[in-house]
């Protein structure tokens, strides 16, 4: 389904600009971190981090999104790995990143849980996940998300999913304004987090 929307799109669906509430946490992320971004679509944010000198993997099920963002990498001279995978069925493999950026990726509650468990287990110790997704009340809202209320994350939800090995430096329910091309535009109610991997005992 994911490769009707980019290809329906036209241009970018969520256009070529990174997400601003990445843009504004990866100050956080060591020099050279190795990133994952699960569900990264056409490649903004994946391309973005590498312009920033991030070796990034970006995983998603749409080969139509992986496509954009290897072309979107090339436009910018940076290198992007990229998997396509089912999130349903692929593992990262343990600690293997020092960050984890989820932006928008909105999981079916049978799913959800255990991606984002997995998402945990593929940090290093001390690593960081950064997290922005739709809350409930964008429903109503007409600048993008899922219409089903069980695809859309609240701070609670997302403290059970990550759980006791994730200690949590941000968290907030919160109003934005969404410029990210024609599928996130307009105001909006989100969800972000940001945590850090517990360093081991």
């Amino acid at each position: 389904i994911w490769d009707q929307h980019f290809s329906a799109a036209g241009g970018y669906k969520y256009g070529e600009q990174p997400n601003a509430f990445l843009v504004q946490q990866a100050a956080r992320l060591p020099r050279g971190a190795s990133v994952l971004l699960p569900g990264d679509g056409e490649g903004r944010n994946g391309v973005w981090l590498a312009e920033q000198g991030h070796r990034v993997t970006s995983v998603d099920g749409s080969a139509v999104g992986l496509a954009r963002a290897q072309d979107l990498a090339r436009r910018r001279g940076v290198t992007l790995s990229t998997q396509h995978a089912d999130l349903g069925d692929w593992s990262p493999g343990p600690a293997g990143f020092d960050a984890v950026v989820s932006i928008y990726l909105h999981l079916p509650p049978a799913l959800r849980p255990a991606v984002h468990r997995k998402l945990v287990q593929a940090l290093r110790p001390g690593g960081l996940l950064i997290l922005e997704a739709f809350h409930p009340d964008q429903l109503p809202l007409t600048s993008g998300g899922p219409k089903d209320a069980a695809m859309l994350y609240t701070l609670p939800m997302l403290r059970d999913d990550f759980g006791p090995d994730m200690q949590e430096l941000l968290a907030e329910e919160t109003g934005t304004v969404l410029d990210e091309g024609p599928g996130h535009h307009g105001p909006a109610r989100v969800t972000r987090w940001v945590g850090r991997k517990a360093a081991a005992a």
